[in-house]
């Protein structure tokens, strides 16, 4: 019999029978050369049986594991801290929040920057519904945001998703809260759930005073305009050109029209009637979207203005869907306010599974819509009011606009941005709603 290696004779001469039986001389007086080898090692997993089974045998025969045996007392710490893991039932949930974003940075969390995000966890750590883990790493806790807001812009149903306690107590949540941004309601999801994967559509309101309507070679008081049928039948006439699936490249930066990320599908996009607050008229624009680029929906309203004050025309929203580069005016981000947050795909498979809800939010509305009259319009109206932000916007910059010039926004004040969700699922939705479109046709 030859032997390869000195572990196939180590291996022979252990299960030998002579050896067993007879004298039991050492290997190494048969071969000497044997001696400056390395001592037996322990025998190695073969893969015959379950890994979990041979180790279980060999504790039993008392044999130790490999690993050093760790300092008695850090052993108990981890034990003590899977004790308490335990005894900590999480369970996945998104809380439906609204927030006056005038004086922050933005909803998403940043270093040594006063944002949403920082506000709000900061107050369910303070309430026990996350440990400093999570706090520092919210991915630990599967945390997401549905809509990317950036400053100066405000959320009336914000909706984030995470892991948390299931002892949720919203009156706690709220006290930790600066006034300014609320909790209003919270609700079980299934245990894959995303805020921001899972949405089907965002609404975005902005609220504008009316006398930017007026055209730019009539000199008229932000007071005493208002707007005529004439003038808002045709506001709505021109947002239908924006409506259905378009490529949205001149509406974002550093977008090609080649990109397939360009392509946006919106579902409506209206003016609503006037109102009057301190003897100003004030008008919504309402866009309902699958998903929003950076600044896109603030270069829409740009562009809605420059057409109805005479300064550019209809035709430059078809020529802006092409391939050429132009370069749409970008309104401020003072009156841009994230309005809703569509789940309607999930709604309808698990909103009547006898265990989750919809993600309606009907039962909070009132709630909904004191917090944006006494918190979210009134910022943005009192601005617009005392420092005319709108007029002056209209006045200086867009009447001076070029369309083959880059502006520089840089430092504006509120350089609120949309959403800006460029995510592969958003470019799917665009061409399945694209084939809708072509079999109604």
């Amino acid at each position: 019999m030859l032997f390869r290696n000195t572990k196939n004779i180590k291996r022979f001469f252990s299960q030998a029978d002579f050896l067993s039986k007879g004298p039991q001389l050492p290997i190494t007086s048969i071969f000497p050369s044997m001696g400056d080898s390395k001592p037996f090692k322990k025998n190695k997993y073969d893969g015959r049986t379950k890994k979990r089974q041979w180790e279980e045998r060999r504790r039993d025969k008392g044999e130790s594991l490999r690993e050093t045996p760790e300092d008695p007392k850090k052993v108990k710490l981890h034990e003590d801290q899977e004790i308490e893991k335990d005894k900590i039932k999480r369970r996945k949930f998104c809380l439906l929040l609204g927030y006056s974003g005038s004086n922050y940075f933005g909803m998403q969390r940043n270093p040594n920057t006063k944002t949403i995000e920082e506000d709000l966890l900061n107050a369910l750590f303070k309430t026990n519904l996350i440990t400093e883990d999570c706090y520092h790493q919210v991915q630990n806790m599967q945390f997401q945001r549905a809509a990317r807001t950036d400053k100066g812009v405000s959320a009336a149903r914000q909706v984030v998703s995470l892991k948390l306690k299931e002892n949720i107590d919203l009156n706690q949540i709220n006290a930790e809260l600066p006034e300014v941004i609320r909790v209003f309601n919270y609700k079980r999801v299934t245990k894959g759930f995303n805020s921001k994967s899972q949405c089907d559509g965002r609404s975005y309101i902005y609220l504008i005073p009316t006398v930017v309507f007026a055209p730019h070679d009539k000199e008229v008081s932000q007071k005493d305009f208002r707007l005529d049928d004439e003038t808002f039948t045709k506001i709505n006439t021109v947002l239908e050109n924006f409506l259905g699936t378009k490529n949205f490249h001149n509406y974002t930066s550093k977008k090609k029209h080649n990109d397939p990320s360009a392509n946006r599908y919106m579902k409506s996009f209206v003016c609503e009637k006037p109102f009057v607050r301190k003897g100003v008229e004030f008008a919504i624009l309402k866009v309902h979207g699958q998903s929003f680029m950076l600044h896109q929906i603030r270069k829409m309203v740009g562009c809605l203005l420059a057409i109805i004050r005479g300064l550019a025309s209809e035709d430059i929203i078809k020529d802006s869907f092409k391939s050429d580069k132009v370069i749409i005016p970008r309104a401020p981000g003072l009156g841009l306010v994230l309005e809703y947050v569509h789940y309607d795909r999930y709604n309808n498979r698990y909103g009547d599974d006898g265990v989750h809800e919809k993600l309606t939010w009907d039962e909070v509305e009132d709630k909904v819509q004191q917090f944006k009259e006494e918190y979210i319009f009134p910022t943005i109206i009192d601005k617009e009011v005392e420092e005319e932000c709108m007029v002056y916007w209209v006045n200086n910059k867009l009447s001076k606009h070029s369309y083959d010039k880059e502006e520089d926004d840089s430092d504006e004040e509120f350089a609120g941005d949309d959403d800006n969700d460029e995510s592969e699922q958003s470019v799917k939705e665009c061409k399945s709603n694209e084939n809708k479109v072509e079999n109604k046709n």
